[in-house]
Parts: structure tokens; sequence; C-alpha cells
């Protein structure tokens, strides 16, 4: 791993694991502002749960995926779940924002400005494959090894069955 890797992740996964504590520590304030999702979420859902259950559900797999990112250990997914979550986060949290004063609207854009380059950290972090091939390019490459496979297989089959009809035939 590389040594930005190495500074880059944790540095990272802080902010969604200090946001992710916080959102633990007061899930009644959580369950509040994501009530408009997490209602329509508790209702799709096959358990009985409530909001504030599913805000503490939240809020820990973003410190638990930001601790997988920070420690490198199946990075690729924690920050994928991280996008997720913030993502939601940050669509709850501008709308809900005051835009009453002039500062409040600042603060509101600075926020989201600052929550989307988060965003777009993570997404990058999702895509990262640290130098190894990701599973698309694996997948692609077996998939071509398997068609070479193939076609060799037939010609030989091909040169046995016109070998076969020769010598069946005389000709």
């Amino acid at each position: 791993m590389t040594i930005v890797r190495v500074l880059a992740r944790p540095m990272l996964a802080s902010s969604f694991i200090l946001s992710g504590l916080d959102s633990l520590r007061n899930a009644d304030r959580t369950a509040q502002q994501l009530g408009p999702v997490l209602g329509r979420v508790s209702a799709a859902l096959p358990v009985d749960t409530n909001e504030k259950t599913l805000a503490r559900a939240v809020a820990g797999a973003q410190v638990g995926a930001g601790v997988l990112l920070a420690t490198g250990k199946f990075s690729r997914a924690a920050a994928l779940l991280l996008t997720l979550t913030a993502g939601l986060t940050t669509f709850v949290e501008y709308r809900s924002a005051s835009s009453d004063t002039k500062e409040a609207k600042a603060h509101r854009r600075s926020q989201l400005a600052k929550n989307i380059g988060l965003l777009g950290g993570a997404l990058l972090a999702s895509v990262d494959t640290a130098g190894r091939p990701g599973l698309a390019w694996r997948a692609e490459k077996m998939f071509e090894s398997g068609r070479k496979t193939t076609s060799r297989q037939l010609k030989a089959a091909d040169k046995n069955v016109r070998a076969l009809a020769h010598d069946v035939t005389g000709q």
C-alpha cells in the first residue's frame, strides 16, 4: 500500500467516523432530521422498526464503514457504504438547514460544498483498486481466456472430425 493510501484513507474516514459517532450520541435528533426518509424505509421493511432504530443503524454503519476504510479492510465496499450514508445525510441536512438570513444561506451552501467534496472522496475510494485488478477487469480477462480456449478446442474438434470423415469415406 502506498504512503498516500496509508495517510488518505484515515483522513477521509475520520470525518465519517466523527459524524457517525455524533449521530449515535444524538439518536433522537438524527431520527428527527432523517425522519422523512426513515419513515418511508421503516414502512417498506418487513420487520417492525422505528425511526430511531434506523437512525442508529445508519450511524453505526457510518462508523463501522469509516473504521474499515481507515484500516484498509474491505475499503472499496466501506467507501461505497459511506457514499450512500453520507449522500442520505447530505440531502436531509441541506433540506432542513435554515436559510432565513444571508449568513444562514452561506453556511448552508458551505456545508453542502464540504459534504459533496467528502462524497467525491468516498466515491474515488470506492473504485480505488490499490494497484490490483478489479472484479470487472478479472471477469473480462476470464471471459477472454475462456473464449480463446473454446475457439482452440473447436478448431481441434473440427480437425478431428474432418480426419475421421476422411478415414470413413476413404477420400
